[in-house]
C-alpha cells in the first residue's frame, strides 16, 4: 500500500455538551442551597415570632389598673427574664439590681429613668413621663433579657 491509496479525513471535534440539563453536582448544590435559604428564613421566622411573643407578654402590663402595678409588673417581668441569665438573680435587691440591669451597656437603670422600678411599685403617683422613659429602657433590657445578652 502506498500513500497514494490512503485516504486521510479531517478531525471531527464531537459537539460540546449542552449546558441543560445540568450534571448531578449541580443539582445536588441547587438543593443544598435551597435547603440553606429555607432554613435560615425558617429561623428568622421562628426568631421574629418568639420575640414578637416575648413584646406582647411584656406589654400586658400596660393593662394594669394603676402606674404603680404597671411599675412592679414590669419589675416582675424583668425579674423571670433575668433568671435566664442568673439563676439568683431575681433575689438582687435596691443598687444591685439596678447595676444587673444596666449589664454592660451604659447606666439606664442605675442612674436613668430606670431607677423608677426601685420604689415605683410603692408610690401612691407614678408620673406619666417617669412611667414612660422607665417603660422604654425596660422593655428594651426586657427583650435583651430574654434572648440572653448580658
Amino acid at each position: 500500500m502506498g500513500m497514494a491509496t490512503l485516504v486521510l479525513r479531517d478531525v471531527h471535534v464531537p459537539a460540546s455538551p449542552s449546558w441543560w440539563p445540568p450534571a448531578p453536582g449541580w443539582w445536588l448544590a441547587l438543593a443544598v442551597v435551597l435547603l440553606l435559604i429555607a432554613g435560615v428564613a425558617a429561623r428568622r421566622i421562628v426568631v421574629r415570632r418568639r420575640r414578637q411573643g416575648w413584646q406582647r407578654w411584656f406589654d400586658a402590663a400596660e393593662g394594669a389598673p394603676s402606674p404603680a402595678e404597671r411599675v412592679a409588673l414590669m419589675s416582675e417581668r424583668l425579674r423571670r427574664a433575668a433568671r435566664r441569665l442568673d439563676r439568683s438573680a431575681d433575689r438582687l435587691e435596691g443598687e444591685a439590681w439596678l447595676r444587673f440591669l444596666d449589664g454592660k451597656r451604659g447606666h439606664a437603670f442605675s442612674q436613668g429613668p430606670g431607677r423608677l422600678l426601685l420604689d415605683g411599685g410603692y408610690r401612691r403617683d407614678v408620673p406619666p413621663e417617669e412611667l414612660a422613659a422607665a417603660t422604654v429602657v425596660a422593655r428594651a433590657r426586657f427583650l435583651e433579657l430574654m434572648a440572653g445578652v448580658r
